[in-house]
């Protein structure tokens, strides 16, 4: 799916894990707006089947509607596209950047506590990868298995010194090394445990295949863009537009979760609020 020449197009993408609150509805209205005149899409993003719930994804549709936003149909769901994830796994295993991780959280956790590891150090997807399962091949996966990207040999095909995106809303240039990536980002997850992809391979993925030409999110996967730039490269993607907005955050300046109920859009809408009331307490 192409976007029309010289249009804009974005998307939301939600999971449909739990209510959405003011944080969602800044996001929404920050990707429809950046959007103007072109095209706003909705996309779920429910690739965690234990996890995401039918009643959810009813819930985002009547919030974002009743927050006067409209999306073209069909909604494009993550779970309906595990074969176009498999394939661009497939595709980084012949690349030859890939391996099959059977490491836990404690084995990671375990090895990164050895004293000749040093500190531990979080990335994007939580503690660095210290490369425990690195030497194994592809041959030797097991279906249980997740399946993790070699940084170092992705750097080494692209021939890359560095990798990085374009970003409208935060001063750039946005540039990492192949050794800063190694060291702040690690081998991340390309497919985890019974689910046949992740987040960062689903999202790179159906962006391209939207035609997505501008990617709003928020600052807080700013990290994250960087793993998204590398495997665009690899995957030969096009690489769209970044804006990585601010987050709303509570009085104590805590990000918004779903776990605060008492800021989702449905309880504001019960207690009688416009949607221009959420606009207002959303505006920066």
């Amino acid at each position: 799916m192409a976007g029309r020449a010289g249009l804009r197009r974005t998307r939301f993408a939600p999971s449909p894990t739990g209510p959405l609150h003011l944080g969602h509805a800044y996001a929404a209205l920050t990707a429809a707006r950046l959007a103007d005149p072109g095209e706003f899409l909705l996309r779920i993003e429910d690739i965690d089947r234990s996890r995401c719930r039918p009643e959810w994804e009813r819930a985002i549709e009547t919030d974002l509607r009743w927050l006067g936003l409209d999306w073209p149909l069909p909604v494009m769901r993550q779970s309906d596209r595990l074969p176009a994830y498999a394939d661009a796994l497939d595709r980084l295993a012949a690349l030859g950047v890939t391996y099959p991780c059977r490491c836990r959280r404690a084995d990671i956790r375990a090895a990164l506590s050895a004293p000749q590891e040093g500190a531990e150090i979080i990335g994007p997807d939580g503690l660095v990868y210290p490369g425990t399962c690195r030497g194994r091949s592809m041959r030797d996966a097991d279906p249980h298995d997740a399946i993790r990207l070699d940084a170092a040999r992705a750097f080494d095909l692209l021939g890359a010194t560095h990798v990085g995106f374009d970003d409208e809303a935060v001063a750039g240039p946005h540039r990492i090394t192949a050794a800063a990536f190694a060291a702040t980002i690690g081998d991340v997850a390309l497919a985890r445990r019974d689910m046949g992809t992740s987040y960062h391979l689903a999202v790179v993925v159906d962006d391209a295949a939207q035609g997505i030409t501008v990617v709003t999110r928020g600052e807080d996967l700013f990290e994250s863009t960087f793993i998204h730039a590398v495997l665009q490269e690899l995957l030969k993607l096009p690489q769209p537009l970044y804006h990585h907005h601010r987050l709303i955050r509570d009085e104590a300046g805590k990000r918004l979760a779903k776990r605060d109920d008492a800021r989702a859009l449905s309880l504001y809408r019960a207690q009688g609020a416009s949607p221009d009331d959420i606009r207002q307490l959303v505006a920066g």
